[in-house]
């Protein structure tokens, strides 16, 4: 058993090596055109965006302590009191599997996975959602993150490749390959012939695998059978033009912005995920605006710290304060772009607002001590897929919990560490969204049930 057990190391590796060849390639988030008018005709098209902040809150200028229609905006979310009726702020979720004291919370965000153990993780929502999406788009998803990979991992567990600068995002995505359609056709065809190379020697070292290896494979044979479907759909979609757009479009994103100028860096981001679900040249992003171990800092508005520096503030009143002045740093970029999509009509003329989900937050509430119960959460738009909003969902309301003690920060803190709810995981809000994009299914990750205080 030992002896197959190396052998399975050895040749899994170089199959793996087929798998960076083939998984690297250009265009194979590609997939068959239905941008045809009769076919928006018959689906209306549904949109999300998840966007991670990382190193959680200063959670006592965060907090709010009201429950209901007729809550006050705390000085962090106030730059998204302009939205009050397209937002959902939400306190009290968490992750069973993702308490602990770890740096590695947003890789878990989005799937539910085990903290800890993020090389067993699991599907992320949005790549849930892309699947029933995907034919319907040229692009399956986007995956911008400012560095590191994506929050967004495959059906294997395994993570996807993000871009940090937005000017490479614009030529990938919407300008035409300037080495023709026919280079493009031989590449993709070289990659067919990669692929059938990768599952052929699969094929011969199945046979040389015992039962549970042999499954092992068959789990990773299954990408390689997707990717080889997508590059049989990227070849039709050669022969689509891209969208035409506009000089003003081409010039708020058609830049290499650097990441030092973080507010203009953030919104150019934002900008190119309103881009690509106004010509529909994708349906899901995800944007991770920072690691758990870094954090951008901001010197427009005179942070020379990242914020995970501003998280471990020890109760320094100056570095809690800057933290705060972060966090509504951020959360104002976040505001300006649900100011992007409700300025943009969609082709029935209801605004990108109003069929798109974002759902914006951390992994983290209380950096300092990596907290990861209690989570700021706020979830924007959806309207006309079924979501009403105007108030502050409280999962921490209940009948053991007496209140927010603000004026006291070790007992808030608390609640940062230890679910007051323990039935408010965070799944349930992504099996909602799931559901909302119209993914039939009744689990997700750990969920227990869909948010249905968001349901129209």
């Amino acid at each position: 058993m030992k002896f197959i057990r190396q052998n399975w190391l050895i040749s899994r590796r170089q199959v793996l090596r087929g798998f960076g060849v083939s998984l690297a390639l250009p265009l194979l988030d590609c997939m068959r055109p239905l941008r045809a008018v009769a076919a928006r005709q018959g689906f209306k098209p549904r949109r999300s965006a998840f966007i991670y902040l990382p190193n959680g809150v200063n959670t006592l200028d965060y907090q709010i302590a009201e429950e209901g229609m007729d809550y006050t905006f705390t000085e962090s979310l106030r730059p998204l009191e302009k939205h009050r009726m397209n937002i959902t702020p939400i306190s009290g979720l968490h992750h069973p599997n993702g308490l602990g004291h770890d740096h590695n919370c947003r890789k878990i965000w989005l799937t539910g996975g085990k903290l800890g153990q993020a090389d067993r993780n699991s599907i992320s929502v949005d790549q849930l959602i892309a699947q029933m999406t995907a034919p319907r788009t040229r692009f399956a998803s986007m995956e911008l993150s400012n560095k590191g990979g994506a929050l967004s991992w495959n059906p294997d567990g395994i993570q996807l490749p993000a871009q940090s600068n937005p000017g490479v995002v614009f030529r990938e995505f919407f300008e035409e390959p300037k080495d023709g359609i026919a280079k493009q056709r031989r590449s993709l065809h070289r990659q067919g012939s990669i692929l059938d190379t990768i599952l052929h020697e699969a094929k011969v070292l199945s046979n040389q695998l015992g039962k549970n290896d042999r499954g092992r494979l068959d789990q990773y044979l299954t990408s390689v059978r997707e990717v080889e479907i997508r590059t049989e759909r990227a070849d039709k979609w050669l022969d689509i033009p891209r969208p035409k757009l506009t000089d003003e479009d081409k010039s708020r994103v058609n830049q290499d912005v650097p990441q030092q100028m973080v507010g203009e860096y953030f919104r150019t981001m934002y900008d190119l995920i309103v881009l690509a679900f106004q010509t529909d040249i994708t349906r899901v992003a995800t944007f991770s605006t920072g690691e758990e171990g870094q954090g951008l800092p901001i010197p427009e508005i005179g942070l020379k710290q990242d914020r995970h520096s501003l998280s471990h503030h020890n109760g320094n009143v100056e570095l809690m304060k800057n933290l705060t002045l972060s966090d509504t740093f951020n959360i104002k970029q976040f505001s300006y772009f649900l100011d992007r999509l409700s300025e943009v009509q969609d082709a029935d003329g209801t605004t990108l607002l109003e069929t798109t989900m974002a759902l914006y937050g951390s992994g983290m509430a209380f950096g300092h001590s990596h907290g990861n119960a209690n989570l700021p959460i706020v979830l924007a738009g959806g309207a006309k897929l079924g979501l009403k909003h105007g108030r502050h969902i409280d999962f921490n309301k209940t009948s053991a919990f007496s209140g927010y003690d603000l004026a006291n920060p070790s007992n808030h803190y608390n609640i940062c560490h230890n679910p007051v709810n323990q039935q408010a995981h965070l799944s349930n809000l992504l099996l909602t969204v799931a559901q909302r994009m119209g993914v039939e299914t009744d689990k997700f990750a750990d969920s227990n049930g869909v948010i249905s205080e968001l349901l129209i």
